[in-house]
């Protein structure tokens, strides 16, 4: 049976300049759904971006009442643990809710907003095909760089001059396996650093 977990997490405020900051949320996907090119990942995004892709979803599928994203109130206080929890317990309902939606997971956008970290305008440059890549490239060049172990990019140098490990590899189809890219963003050595 087909399944999509979608977790919302790790608010953390960013500053956008001196003036400036927001907060932005994990999005972590774990699935086995065929509607997936990546089958697990983990990106980060801003309030904003849910707006964006809120209205572009509506746009897309008219008849379809979509969701609400938590309302943007002008008392929200990033600073206020209850504000920013509420908030994000609102934008992993409103996901949690977009995915069961059969119409919606055919829709590029809702796929390069959780599997990448293309900004808006990127993603919808790539989903009229204005880019030199396709969605499904957009995809796997974001998990290729999201790898969060160094030994993966000597195991693929290794690959290419060892013959055996590249043809194994190459006739499953699947490459090396999901399991092999963190799936949390918090797992990361430079995340921890910082």
């Amino acid at each position: 049976q087909e399944f999509v977990t979608v977790l919302v997490r790790d608010p953390r405020t960013q500053k956008e300049d001196s003036w400036h900051s927001y907060i932005d949320y994990e999005i972590f996907i774990h699935t086995n759904s065929m509607c997936f090119t990546r089958k697990t990942s983990c990106v980060r995004r801003r309030f904003r971006e849910f707006v964006w892709l809120r209205q572009r979803l509506q746009s897309n599928a008219v008849l379809i009442q979509l969701p609400e994203l938590p309302s943007k109130t002008p008392f929200f206080n990033m600073n206020n643990p209850h504000h920013v929890d509420h908030r994000r317990q609102g934008l992993q309902e409103f996901l949690e809710k977009i995915l069961q939606h059969a119409l919606l997971l055919s829709d590029s956008r809702l796929h390069l907003f959780l599997q990448t970290q293309l900004s808006p305008e990127d993603m919808e440059a790539c989903v009229c095909g204005q880019t030199k890549y396709s969605v499904a490239d957009a995809i796997h060049k974001f998990a290729s760089l999201n790898r969060r172990f160094p030994v993966e990019e000597e195991e693929r140098e290794k690959g290419k001059t060892d013959a055996d490990s590249d043809s194994e590899r190459s006739s499953s189809r699947l490459g090396p396996s999901d399991d092999s890219v963190s799936c949390g963003c918090k797992a990361s050595p430079a995340s921890e650093e910082s």
